[in-house]
Order: C-alpha cells, then sequence, then structure tokens
C-alpha cells in the first residue's frame, strides 16, 4: 500500500504541479481571448437565459433531459464536499489570498466550461438506447477526426476509473464522517461508528441504485430538485454568519487581496510562498467546478437544446455559481469564524484544516451543534448529488470503451463501490482521485485548443445571426 501510495504521490506532482495549472488555466485564457471574451461580454445574457428561464416549462422527450435538468446534473457533481471541505484546506494551507486565485481560475473557468458544452452538444450522438451521448470523447472523435478517437479512449479510461474514487468513495466517505461527527457532538461515548458506516453505506447504495437504474431522465428529475434545495441551505447559512461578522469584512478582503501577492505579510509568515497560495487556490478551483476536466459536458450533452451556444451559455452560470457564490462563501465564512474568535485552537495557517472548521464558523450563529447539523446535512446532500452525477459520466465512458453492453455490469459495481467507500480509509483514495482529475484534464485540453475555432465560429455565428430566433 506505502508503494502504491508513493507512485501516486509522483505522479500526482507531475499531474497537478505548476505546468498543468498553467494548462488549465492557459486553456481558459487562450479561448477567452478567441472568443473576446464571451463569458465577459455576454454574461447579462448567459445569466438572463438561464437561471432567469429557470420556470419556464420546458420538454424533454425520450433520451433527454431538459437544459435546466442537464446543468443541475452538472452542477451535482461540480457542487461537492470540495466547496466546503476543499475550500477550507485552500484556505488554511494557502492562506486568504488563495480565494483570489480561485477567482481568476472561475473567471478563465467560465469560457472553458462553455466551449465543453458548446462542444459536446455541438458533436453528441444518440445511442443504442435513443439517449443523447456526448462529452470529450465524441468531440475527439468527431470534431479532431476519428483517427483521434485513441484519445478520446484514453479520457475515458481515466474518466470511468476517477469515477469510482472521487464520485463515488470519496464522497461516500465524507457523508459517513460527516454523521459520525454529528453523533459524536451529541453523544461523545459514541462507538459504533463502523456498523453505523455500513448501515449508512447500504441506505447510499440502495437510494443510488434506484435513481441510477432509472436512466438519463429519472436522473435529471432528481438533480433539478435536490441542487437547488441543497444550494439554498448552505447559501442562507453562510450569509447569517457573514452578515453577523459583517464588522470583519473589511479585514478579510484586505487579507484575500494582500495575501494573494504577499502571503507571508497576511499571514505573519506561516504560508511558505507565492506559488504556494496561486495553486492551491487554482487547484481547488479547478477541482471545485471543474472546467477543463471534461466531467459536465457528460451532463449538458443529454439536454434537449439544440443550440451549442445556448446551453453552452449554461457552463458560463454553473461556474459562476459552483465557485464565484459557493466556493467564496465557503472561504469567508470560515475567515469569519476566525477572525471572529470562534476557531480559536482550531484554525492555523500551513496545517490542513477540515470541515470541522466550517462547522464552528457556522457555530458563531448557530451553535456548535447547530453548525455541526448544518455541515453535515450540506455535506451528505452535496456528496450524495456527486455520486449520482458521477455514476452518469463514468457509465458514458464505459459505454464508449465497450459498447452498450457494459452499461449495467459497470453500474452494479459502482453501487457496489458505494458500500465499499462508506467503510475504508479515505487518505489513499482522495489522493488517487485527485490524480485521476488531473489525468482527465489532458485529452480534454488537447481537444478544447484544437476545436477552439468552432468555438469561435458557432459563437460568432449564434450572436450574430441565430439569437434573433430565441430573443
Amino acid at each position: 500500500m506505502e508503494l502504491i501510495a508513493s507512485i501516486n504521490s509522483a505522479i500526482n506532482g507531475v499531474v497537478w504541479g505548476p505546468p498543468m495549472l498553467i494548462l488549465l488555466v492557459g486553456a481558459g485564457i487562450l479561448l477567452t481571448i478567441r472568443t473576446a471574451g464571451v463569458q465577459f461580454r455576454k454574461f447579462g445574457y448567459a445569466l438572463k437565459n438561464t437561471i432567469g428561464k429557470v420556470f419556464k416549462k420546458t420538454d424533454a422527450k425520450e433520451g433527454e433531459v431538459t437544459p435546466f435538468q442537464a446543468v443541475t446534473t452538472a452542477l451535482a457533481a461540480t457542487v461537492g464536499t470540495g466547496n466546503i471541505a476543499g475550500i477550507t484546506a485552500a484556505v488554511t494551507l494557502g492562506g486568504p489570498g488563495s480565494i483570489f486565485w480561485l477567482w481568476i481560475t472561475a473567471l478563465f473557468g467560465m469560457c472553458t466550461k462553455y466551449s465543453e458544452v458548446l462542444l459536446a452538444v455541438k458533436y453528441r450522438e444518440r445511442n443504442k438506447y435513443g439517449d443523447w451521448v456526448g462529452g470529450p470523447m465524441y468531440y475527439i472523435k468527431n470534431g479532431l477526426g476519428k483517427g483521434w478517437k485513441w484519445l478520446g479512449a484514453i479520457f475515458c479510461i481515466f474518466g470511468a476509473l476517477a469515477a469510482f474514487g472521487i464520485g463515488n468513495a470519496v464522497q461516500v466517505g465524507n457523508i459517513t464522517s460527516s454523521i459520525n461527527t454529528v453523533i459524536t457532538a451529541f453523544n461523545p461515548e459514541f462507538s459504533a461508528q463502523s456498523t453505523v458506516n455500513l448501515v449508512l453505506g447500504i441506505i447510499l447504495a440502495v437510494l443510488a441504485a434506484i435513481v441510477l437504474f432509472g436512466g438519463i431522465k429519472r436522473l435529471g428529475s432528481v438533480t433539478e430538485k435536490l441542487v437547488p434545495v441543497m444550494a439554498v441551505v448552505y447559501i442562507v447559512a453562510c450569509v447569517c454568519v457573514i452578515v453577523y461578522n459583517a464588522e470583519y469584512l473589511p479585514a478579510i478582503f484586505r487579507d484575500i487581496f494582500k495575501g494573494a501577492f504577499t502571503p507571508a505579510g497576511a499571514t505573519g509568515g506561516a504560508v511558505g510562498s507565492m506559488m504556494l497560495c496561486i495553486t492551491w487556490g487554482v487547484k481547488r478551483g479547478v477541482f471545485s467546478n471543474e472546467a477543463g476536466l471534461g466531467s459536465a459536458p457528460m451532463a449538458h450533452a443529454a439536454t434537449s437544446e439544440k443550440d451549442p451556444v445556448r446551453q453552452g451559455l449554461y457552463g458560463i452560470f454553473e461556474v459562476f455559481m459552483d465557485t464565484i457564490v459557493i466556493c467564496t462563501l465557503s472561504g469567508v465564512t470560515v475567515l469569519c469564524g476566525f477572525y471572529a474568535g470562534g476557531l480559536n485552537g482550531m484554525m492555523e495557517y500551513g496545517v490542513k484544516g477540515d470541515t470541522s472548521l466550517n462547522a464552528a464558523a457556522l457555530g458563531t450563529v448557530f451553535g456548535m451543534k447547530g453548525g455541526s447539523i448544518i455541515i453535515a446535512l450540506c455535506l451528505a446532500l452535496f456528496a450524495f448529488s456527486t455520486v449520482l452525477s458521477w455514476s452518469l459520466y463514468g457509465t458514458r465512458c464505459c459505454e464508449f470503451l465497450f459498447g452498450p453492453k457494459a452499461i449495467r455490469p459497470y453500474q452494479v459495481i459502482f453501487v457496489i463501490i458505494i458500500i465499499v467507500g462508506a467503510t475504508m480509509d479515505l487518505t489513499l483514495a482522495w489522493d488517487i482521485a485527485d490524480t485521476l482529475n488531473g489525468l482527465m484534464a489532458i485529452p480534454n485540453l488537447i481537444a478544447l485548443v484544437g476545436l477552439s475555432g468552432v468555438v469561435v465560429k458557432e459563437t460568432k455565428d449564434y450572436f450574430n445571426n441565430r439569437h434573433k430566433e430565441f430573443d
């Protein structure tokens, strides 16, 4: 096991090192330049035509989901434990300034996600069951050409395996851990964690199987109800803490901007370097919104929307909501708790923090038990929604590699791993999942750069001509 951990650590250092982070942000910068900053120029238009039409009734045929269901399925995967635990880790290891680099990543990531979604809809196909299927493997095969199909297969290998880790075992482990924390808060003598974890694993496996085996339409129907509820609960809780501790906001935002360029000045030297600050901000930003990884396009490809650009607008909204809104609220809430003294003895820059810091920060308003309950509830909802969406991603990758006959066996294995994930040590699983996530990005980034001209052409054609059909 130590050997596997050592090998993975070496690979992870390369995959998530400065070159990969530069490639991920660099792809966003390139696409931003080539599209003349479509995410900035058309931001109002994107919000108007995405969240602004959330209550407009839209019908989807068999094998399709509505545009809103497509984005909630994608958000179900992106709004996960990384929005809570991941941001807390970034703030404690990279300092407050990591939030600034999180924002920078998101601003360019909006264009990356827009491009991924656009290409997914443009190059999607119908499978033998009549479902729309798409994503990086299909825009690699149908966009770059069949001679590049091998690159799509590589993406799918990493994606199918990553789904077992980042989209399953890690998420389920976070659910059981958060629930055990709540139980312990009310009963410090509690010692039956292993039994509770097993029972929770079985329950989660049954719930996931019901949704997963019901197909894309059932998945879309569940996520369109689950995602808004879980987002509202968490956002309202964080806003309450921030408003209650509003007197500390000037100091917090001063340290965010100051710490982005002089981390030692903001943290008294506890954070080692500006590069560490940038790395954690960019890494958690990408990990949270998944822009450039190629996962979300697989959900968006199932949309009933026929125009690639119109669905691409949801990619802009998705990154904005996930990172600019929810991740920022997470980071600022923890910092409010720290500045208010609610995290005394718990938070130290340079030492990785966990969700106990989030609970303590919420505890400054709701009490420690109340904060623990809110975090446990949000983590459970965030993590379970991620499991549902990644089950789709892994299935699509497996289908591309082995055909429709492999769908059901893959889904059965996925459900079994939910039970395993509820009872295993997550440290190595998290590290391996982190590595596989990064490896997924390489084939996708090659395709995005290679097809950037298609993105430009579609964008210009839509805003010069096609948009008149919808406005």
